[in-house]
């Protein structure tokens, strides 16, 4: 009988740390909405904290609780982002294609992102890696195999000079490196121009790429 009661004791206990872990969870999730929707109306510089934590219905502590900076949650939004891309990248790698085709698959994906995200944001997302506020949450440089879609794109091109598309003699991360810093400036600094100059833009970028491993 002893046992029995402490048996129940236990799983009262630990019904009440998972009900708090499920709760601190969707609190979580509604302070990071309501951030991003604020981000998008005012821009991460302007975007005020009051609005967010009354949006979610939160305490002004929550939101810093659980985000210790306005960058945080734009670092969460692009973990997300960088998973979900990887995710469509690696389905599409899975599959017969040639290495100009994986990489315009990561232009595609990526601009479908922008859509998704919005333009500003994607921005600010992107421009958080060179920010001096930049959360330590966010890997270092020499982290680069924390990004996964960096890591898709280095296998892509491993896999490209086995299949002898591009010159043996080129580095898969330093190219992986250049195409990908190179695709966020240009997606960055490009987002204003029309449709049709943008497309040639990004179209000259990843044919600039394309020759620089080409076979020799």
């Amino acid at each position: 009988m002893e046992m029995m009661l402490e048996r129940s004791a236990v799983a009262t206990a630990e019904g009440k740390l998972n009900g708090r872990a499920a709760q601190r969870r969707e609190t979580r999730q509604r302070v990071y909405a309501a951030a991003i929707a604020e981000f998008k109306r005012s821009g991460l510089a302007a975007a005020d904290v009051g609005v967010i934590t009354r949006e979610a219905g939160v305490a002004r502590g929550t939101f810093y609780f659980h985000f210790p900076t306005k960058e945080h949650v734009l670092a969460e939004l692009e973990r997300l982002e960088e998973a979900r891309l990887a995710s469509q990248l690696s389905k599409f790698l899975a599959a017969p294609h040639e290495f100009a085709g994986a990489l315009a698959e990561v232009v595609r994906l990526m601009t479908v992102m922008e859509r998704r995200v919005g333009k500003a944001l994607f921005g600010e997302m992107l421009g958080l890696h060179f920010s001096p506020r930049r959360p330590e949450t966010l890997p270092g440089a020499d982290q680069w195999s924390e990004y996964p879609v960096m890591t898709l794109v280095v296998q892509a091109v491993e896999l490209a000079r086995a299949r002898g598309e591009v010159y043996p003699g080129a580095d898969s991360l330093r190219t992986a490196q250049f195409f990908l810093l190179g695709l966020y400036a240009m997606l960055i600094t490009s987002h204003e121009q029309p449709k049709a100059e943008r497309t040639e833009i990004l179209d000259n970028f990843l044919v600039t790429v394309l020759r620089g491993v080409e076979l020799r």
